[in-house]
């Protein structure tokens, strides 16, 4: 049985959120409760929301993290708590190839990046031809911080909290960090034997980077922690299709389909998030094998009035959305909230209350 300090009914959420993960919960809903809390307003009070190039110190993040999800474990919502290495979302990849890695605070409270420092880089290459020097060297600086950032918030996670998995860049998203996006997509016609080069090395490099995740962070109760949803059994990565939200379908089942299902079969499957743009590609990215669920990040304009419509086109898939308190207890109270899916919800809200609501949440049958 699972025991968190950080969250006393661990291991009756996990029994939920296995439940929605196995499609076993179509007549169930599940709510996480994002309340304010001192910790996420002392990072506010303390970080401006620019860029930097300096590595942030991992032992002052985890202590962030630590008072942030020790004040969360009064919540008795559908959460886990886990901390987010968020200092290599984006950047790593690129760092690792020599990139000029810049970190960005994300000061928003409320959204599921709040309290990130997350990194990236400006194109490593200015063509083509730069291609073939680009290496990988275990030596290399930013993947001995990477891995001595894992040990670090592993050793201060220990039966308090878990440590998430984060963002593969893969498929074109590494390809912006070669080229940048236009280059990407106009090589797509014009190189498209470098682009599906760049997709190869891109696979070596992050079966590298992730087996190393897995090789030092403990699984939990058997399972990952992440945002698109809190816990799902097994070794799950997190998947980014957010460069084929500007193509077409056909596009994206040209191009984006089999790396995905390719590094998806190295593991037990992953998470994709749809942005308001990306609507488009939901029945495409839904016949994903080995795919567990879909977030929609928080760019989608009333979300609350389509979740139906979202339902019928996504089939069975476990999905997550971003609501806010005030609609979230309206569509409740109306019974308007459709099953199988996650509601990730923000607003000015106290601990009392969300527990309170999550009574509802708990008894409501679709």
């Amino acid at each position: 049985m699972l025991k968190l300090e950080y969250k006393p009914n661990a291991a009756e959420t996990v029994e939920r959120l296995r439940a929605l993960v196995e499609r076993k919960a179509q007549d169930r809903i599940f709510a996480l409760f994002r309340i304010p809390t001192k910790a996420m307003g002392k990072f506010i009070r303390t970080h401006e929301a620019d860029f930097s190039p300096d590595y942030p110190d991992p032992r002052e993040r985890i202590r962030f993290w630590d008072e942030l999800l020790a004040e969360g474990s009064v919540l008795e919502d559908d959460s886990i708590p886990y901390a987010y290495p968020s200092e290599f979302d984006q950047g790593l990849y690129g760092g690792l190839l020599g990139g000029d890695v810049r970190f960005l605070c994300m000061a928003e409270s409320g959204w599921n990046s709040s309290g990130w420092i997350s990194s990236m880089i400006p194109p490593l290459l200015r063509d083509w031809s730069e291609f073939d020097a680009l290496h990988f060297d275990e030596g290399h600086l930013w993947f001995t911080r990477y891995v001595n950032q894992l040990n670090v918030m592993t050793e201060a996670a220990g039966g308090k909290f878990g440590i998430s998995h984060f963002t593969l860049i893969d498929s074109l998203n590494f390809v912006y960090e070669l080229v940048g996006a236009t280059n990407t997509y106009l090589s797509l016609y014009e190189r498209p034997e470098m682009v599906r080069k760049a997709v190869d090395f891109a696979f070596d490099l992050n079966l590298k980077i992730h087996r190393t995740f897995f090789d030092i962070v403990p699984d939990l109760d058997g399972g990952t922690c992440g945002y698109v949803l809190p816990w799902i059994p097994g070794q799950i990565l997190c998947e980014s299709v957010d460069p084929f939200h500007m193509t077409s379908v056909s596009d994206f089942e040209k191009w984006g389909v089999e790396p995905i299902k390719r590094i998806f079969r190295e593991f037990d499957g992953g998470v994709i998030h749809l942005h308001g743009n990306g609507g488009h590609l939901l029945e495409a990215v839904c016949q994903l094998p080995g795919l567990k669920a879909i977030r929609f990040s928080n760019d989608w304009p009333r979300i609350i009035d389509i979740l139906q419509e979202l339902r019928r086109r996504a089939g069975d898939m476990p999905l997550t959305v971003n609501v806010s308190y005030p609609e979230f207890v309206e569509a409740l109270k109306r019974h308007k909230l459709p099953g199988g899916m996650f509601f990730n919800v923000y607003g000015e809200i106290d601990a009392y209350t969300a527990n309170k609501c999550m009574e509802a949440v708990r008894a409501y049958r679709v």
